[in-house]
């Protein structure tokens, strides 16, 4: 290990390889066009691959979609999902007929479990300008022991999620949004009940951050057990620990070191990606993650039997009325709106 205190540097792929207790990271930044009257790309589909298109073409992509681009309806089971909006709108329905709209600075952090159908949409609710998205999808593991708890989704809006506001000896800028975790004596949102984060012990923390140009932070050191990763996304080149990185790298870095972020000549732009490992075998097939591959297979078969509860919803595509505000409907009748 270095005594800078940085263990290991790659060139970012998609998804971003992530170390346990997650199991990957999706970055999505699509310029999406003026949208049309069903809120999609009020734009030719010709030359996409639809329904499997995840190659940049005019600086967007449709995903999984077919009208409007994203993920439609799609089964989960054993792990968890963490969506961080930096821009534009996701659009979200599932099997236990919660839904929701969050946008800019609203993370929705949703345990799968025992298993759940839900559907991801990006609606292009702008008819006169563009409608850009930045969004993070990450996937945090359950253990062996949270595998079929209850499916349960929550929203952290912007509001409640803190923002550590900096300025270095140079006056320069670091503003750092604390999704999960602590930093100083900054408290994130209390994650869903049943997730590997809920717990304290397991030290899971989430931050993303931004250096104004040629900013200074020191990113305070946690606990030794604990993996660390910096993922480095957005910026012309930055320092740290003394030495740079360029942009689309991830960093991994040792924990128990205080860590020094330097940016560079513009603004510089990271995730953070921090836990205790959970340390137990994974087994991974599409959209479920359990320990074997026994219980894949049966988690199949349950998907085939049951459905997850089955799609209450009237498209595999549903999005939510153009006009509407960023909301959240519960599976207990529990309803938050906003008016934006």
């Amino acid at each position: 290990m270095s005594k800078s205190g940085i263990i290991k540097i790659k060139p970012l792929g998609f998804p971003w390889e992530t170390q346990d207790p997650f199991l990957f990271c999706a970055y999505h930044r699509d310029e999406y066009p003026k949208g049309n009257d069903e809120m999609g790309p009020d734009t030719s589909l010709e030359g996409r691959n639809i329904g499997q298109d995840f190659t940049i073409k005019d600086g967007w992509r449709m995903y999984h979609g077919d009208r409007i681009p994203g993920f439609p309806v799609h089964p989960h089971r054993g792990f968890e999902t963490i969506t961080i909006n930096k821009e534009g709108l996701v659009d979200h329905t599932d099997s236990l007929g919660a839904a929701g709209r969050f946008g800019k600075g609203d993370v929705q952090w949703m345990t799968a479990g025992k298993g759940v159908q839900h559907s991801e949409m990006f609606p292009l609710i702008h008819k006169n300008k563009g409608n850009p998205l930045e969004i993070f999808q990450v996937w945090l593991n359950l253990p062996k022991a949270n595998k079929f708890v209850e499916p349960h989704f929550k929203m952290l809006w912007k509001d409640a999620i803190p923002v550590l506001k900096e300025k270095d000896s140079n006056g320069n800028s670091i503003e750092v949004n604390v999704i999960a975790g602590t930093l100083n004596n900054l408290i994130a949102p209390e994650p869903t009940p049943d997730s590997w984060a809920a717990n304290p012990d397991n030290d899971v923390a989430i931050l993303t951050i931004k250096l104004e140009a040629n900013a200074t932070w020191i990113l305070p050191k946690s606990n030794s057990d604990v993996n660390r990763t910096l993922y480095f996304y957005k910026g012309d080149g930055m320092q740290i620990e003394g030495e740079s990185i360029s942009t689309n790298h991830s960093i991994q870095v040792n924990a128990s070191k205080d860590i020094t972020l330097q940016g560079g000549n513009e603004a510089c732009y990271m995730l953070m990606l921090q836990g205790k490992p959970i340390n137990e075998p994974v087994a991974q097939y599409g959209p479920f993650v359990m320990n074997t591959e026994e219980e894949i297979r049966e988690a199949y078969q349950d998907y085939q039997r049951t459905q997850f509860g089955g799609w209450p919803w009237p498209k595999r595509e549903q999005a939510h009325d153009r006009n509407k505000g960023r909301f959240a409907i519960h599976a207990d009748g529990k309803e938050e709106n906003f008016n934006k």
